[in-house]
């Protein structure tokens, strides 16, 4: 495929922050990709390219300059080309010369023009691509926002609902439930990922109302991320309303609400390097939760062959942002498969209205797909591609 001419430009995320979209076109295809930003984010990601006034013109002039010279000298077999010959020539192991946002803006939009080259939806190309069996993900619907999406309003950062089926019976339960969920709590303040963001003084007050809603909607369950990392404090303990506690006593946490309520998942309980934590968690809960890592893993095969050596986790999240082209996010999601671990797809807190992570996740027969709340066009927009992927998989 030869690339006729690549544009690129800012555009507002959900929070209103600047973002990279990028437009491919070749002969008389075209494609665009909008690239979304985490708030809560791991240290060892892929390094999104920022200014110093937190605007992205230099990420988007790298796509319309350099990226943009280098690859019209070019033929390209495959997307996997294109991706390598990315990477290659941003030439750091976290693509901050470049910047994440700036390479995987093309990948996303070249994998679609690929598709499109091929006759094929973009879920079923990137099966093919991945050498995946594509099915429909469980639902991880983002009921409750708390953490850095809700000025710390509750300890942990999302409070979710896993609905399990084909996406429109899941879909639809999930809305049930959050519809519930809003009469109950009434006026409060809607999160950055669009779930409610109540306060409450105890811990248990999230997990008894959606233990409620799971006991009137079969094939439901509860997950939560703790996003350790914004939990972790300078005296090498984390916070939780106001009260310290060490990792061994955060773990008894953990037990305790794994043993009372239906718990499906806990994402990142500890903060990004604590290993052993982790494992020690792993081993507590095995048979019982899955344990997930985000911040931990950050969609980085290294890290995720690392954590399967030391037994840390039984599930990662993967966020193709995380790590900056389509090609290593696949690599991701083969190395959760070959460690015998979910894989489960993500949106971040600052999103748009591209639905790649929809496709991604269809594609690659993700465990799961977190989308967010139900209270945003750009969440909502997620699950409609999945409802439009159910209709072209028949």
């Amino acid at each position: 495929m030869k690339l006729d001419r690549i544009e690129a430009r800012n555009i507002p995320d959900t929070r209103g922050k600047p973002t990279v979209e990028v437009t491919l076109h070749a002969d008389e295809l075209s494609a665009t990709a909008s690239v979304p930003s985490g708030k809560s984010t791991g240290s060892h990601e892929a390094k999104e390219l920022r200014d110093a006034d937190g605007g992205v013109e230099t990420a988007v002039a790298n796509v319309t300059g350099e990226i943009a010279r280098e690859i019209a000298l070019r033929d390209f077999a495959s997307a996997d080309e294109l991706d390598t010959f990315l990477i290659a020539l941003d030439n750091t192991p976290d693509k901050s010369r470049l910047g994440a946002n700036a390479i995987l803006g093309v990948s996303i939009a070249a994998q679609r023009l690929f598709a499109q080259e091929a006759g094929v939806p973009l879920w079923k190309a990137i099966a093919e691509r991945a050498k995946t069996a594509p099915g429909a993900p469980r639902l991880y619907v983002n009921v409750i926002n708390g953490g850095v999406h809700a000025d710390f309003r509750l300890p942990f950062q999302e409070y979710i609902l896993v609905c399990e089926g084909k996406t429109s019976s899941a879909l639809a339960t999930a809305r049930a439930a959050f519809e519930k969920l809003g009469a109950e709590l009434g006026d409060v303040p809607m999160g950055d990922e669009g779930g409610y963001s109540p306060t409450f003084d105890t811990l248990e007050k999230p997990f008894e109302l959606l233990a409620a809603l799971v006991a009137e909607h079969s094939g439901t369950s509860i997950a939560i991320d703790a996003a350790a990392n914004e939990l972790r404090n300078g005296r090498g303990e984390y916070t939780l309303l106001g009260k310290d506690y060490t990792a061994a006593e955060l773990t008894s946490i953990y037990g305790s609400i794994v043993e009372r309520f239906p718990m499906h998942s806990i994402e990142d309980p500890f903060s990004e390097d604590a290993t052993q934590d982790f494992a020690r968690l792993t081993d507590a809960l095995r048979g019982k939760c899955l344990v997930v890592g985000d911040d931990f893993t950050v969609t980085n095969p290294e890290r995720i062959e690392a954590a399967r050596e030391a037994g840390a986790i039984t599930a990662v999240l993967i966020k193709p942002n995380q790590i900056g082209s389509v090609k290593e996010a696949i690599e991701a999601v083969q190395a959760t498969h070959a460690a015998g671990w979910a894989a489960i797809c993500s949106h971040r807190s600052g999103e748009t209205d591209d639905t790649f992570i929809s496709d991604f996740a269809y594609g690659v027969g993700a465990h799961g797909i977190k989308a967010g709340g139900l209270g945003q066009k750009q969440r909502l927009e997620k699950y409609e591609r999945l409802l439009e992927i159910e209709k072209e998989a028949v």
